[in-house]
């Protein structure tokens, strides 16, 4: 049951093929099979029993959706009620949050089967999910390779088939890069097409949940149920839903593709710049036309964004002193000591790291001359895209610079980690939508090409993505050993 499509199991249930129940367990007997990929932190394997028994019930009084029955997995930045949500850190072990996250929430209400919570770089933070308090994830597809961050877990597990789909969280490229690493379909919405109530912030100007699955009709089915307006969520924009499915099979012919020079320069291995170039051959065999576009601003995206993030990340998490709620340091002195010791212990390198650069960032005499001109940054890098995608449809190019690299290979040098997302922070910076679809391999690790487009226009990027896997199979590739 593991290797059928989405669809295809959505057509199993309503058939009587198999119930939710019997493809729920055929899931968790996979995860218990392969613990050592590390991708889940939490297995909820009563809960999962339990829903899918209730998704059953749906299913035969014909009140099902689409996603009725289906097993999933949360990354575990999501708040889960009676379910530990730990962001990946000590910090927060021992937390159970009390209500669920919107994008939870609407998963619920949908009847999708939660299988457990996804590991992850602490906070979001990393992009090789070697940051988590939980270990390394492993990829699938070579196990002495990172799955990319920090939506690792989600990215591992879909690939490897340990869940049908899973959510992830996008920051700075956390959805698409580990996608790309994996092989696998990733999907960033615009900011605020996705409620962020209940998802613990790193960024907040830059965060976005969104879905990771096998196919872009597959994250089409997923988005429909993640987007919508959120009062709960001030950054929730009111803008309405379209059915992501109905334009899937438009006819590309005429679509307008730019390529920006500056993707397609020095960093980039070559290897991987000769299998995009094949991708978007295809595209031009579909009746798009390609066209070489400057966006001068792009080379700043990674300074710009290692002051915006940090800062506002040194903010969110200031919350964390061991008074209300998560890792507490044991016998303080005083409240000092309590404030001092609990971050100092339940935080790990990386974390802290961040949040000192942020801290400095906003600081008394350095707020004018980082933030500010950070921020400023940003517009120049919003202004990039918005006259690019004035004279252009979508925008194309690599995902990262290289295909998976090696577990410890990067740790230490946090300069040439942050590297690896040099082609996906300018998209957060600006605030439009992206995903990372399967486009080969180079020596047997897959490739993602980038697709990006105008604010709210992911039912084009995924109609975009769909014609590409009609004429490619890139998709339906599992790793060895996991079919």
């Amino acid at each position: 049951m593991h290797t059928k499509t989405l669809l295809e199991l959505v057509q199993g249930l309503r058939s009587g093929e198999f119930s939710s129940v019997e493809l729920t367990q055929a899931f968790l007997n996979r995860i218990m099979q392969h613990q050592h990929l590390n991708a889940y932190i939490t297995v909820t394997e009563e809960i999962a029993l339990e829903n899918a028994k209730a998704a059953d019930i749906r299913l035969s009084n014909g009140k099902a959706e689409l996603l009725t029955g289906i097993p999933i997995a949360q990354k575990d930045i999501f708040c889960t009620l009676d379910v530990k949500t730990t962001c990946g850190s000590k910090m927060l072990d021992n937390f159970t949050a009390p209500y669920n996250a919107t994008v939870v929430e609407k998963l619920n209400q949908a009847g999708a089967v939660m299988l457990g919570k996804l590991n992850m770089d602490e906070f979001a933070m990393g992009s090789s999910n070697e940051t988590s308090y939980y270990g390394v994830v492993k990829n699938p597809w070579n196990t002495n390779t990172v799955p990319g961050g920090s939506s690792g877990g989600s990215a591992a597990a879909v690939a490897a088939r340990l869940a049908v789909c899973a959510t992830g969280t996008d920051t700075g490229g956390s959805i698409r890069q580990p996608a790309a690493l994996c092989g696998i379909t990733g999907l960033k919405p615009t900011y605020g097409r996705v409620s962020r109530y209940g998802m613990i912030a790193y960024a907040s100007s830059l965060d976005q949940g969104g879905p990771m699955t096998h196919s872009a009709e597959e994250a089409a089915v997923m988005l429909q149920t993640m987007a919508g307006f959120d009062e709960k969520d001030s950054t929730s924009v009111d803008c309405p839903v379209p059915d992501y499915r109905a334009g899937l099979n438009n006819s590309l012919a005429g679509l307008k593709i730019g390529l920006p020079k500056e993707f397609f320069g020095e960093g980039l291995n070559s290897e991987v710049a000769s299998t995009l170039e094949i991708a978007i051959n295809e595209y031009s065999k579909l009746g798009a036309e390609i066209k070489e576009i400057s966006m001068p601003n792009l080379k700043l995206a990674i300074p710009a964004y290692y002051v915006i993030a940090p800062a506002e990340c040194s903010a969110n998490l200031s919350r964390f002193d061991g008074v209300r709620y998560g890792y507490r340091c044991e016998n303080p002195v005083d409240l000092t000591d309590l404030y001092t010791r609990s971050r100092g212990e339940g935080f790990g390198k990386e974390v802290k790291r961040r949040i000192l650069m942020g801290t400095y960032a906003l600081s008394a005499g350095y707020y004018d001359a980082y933030y500010i001109k950070a921020q400023k940054v940003r517009r120049l890098i919003s202004e990039d895209f918005k006259n690019a995608l004035g004279e252009v449809d979508v925008i194309m190019g690599p995902v990262t610079p290289t295909t998976a690299f090696g577990i410890g290979e990067k740790i230490g040098n946090p300069i040439e980690m942050y590297l690896s997302d040099i082609y996906t922070i300018a998209i957060n910076l600006a605030g439009v939508p992206a995903m990372s679809i399967p486009a080969g391999f180079v020596a047997g690790m897959p490739v993602g090409l980038q697709i990006i487009g105008n604010y709210f226009a992911e039912d084009r990027l995924l109609n975009i993505a769909h014609q590409y896997q009609q004429v490619t199979d890139w998709h339906q590739h599992t790793p060895k050993g996991f079919e």
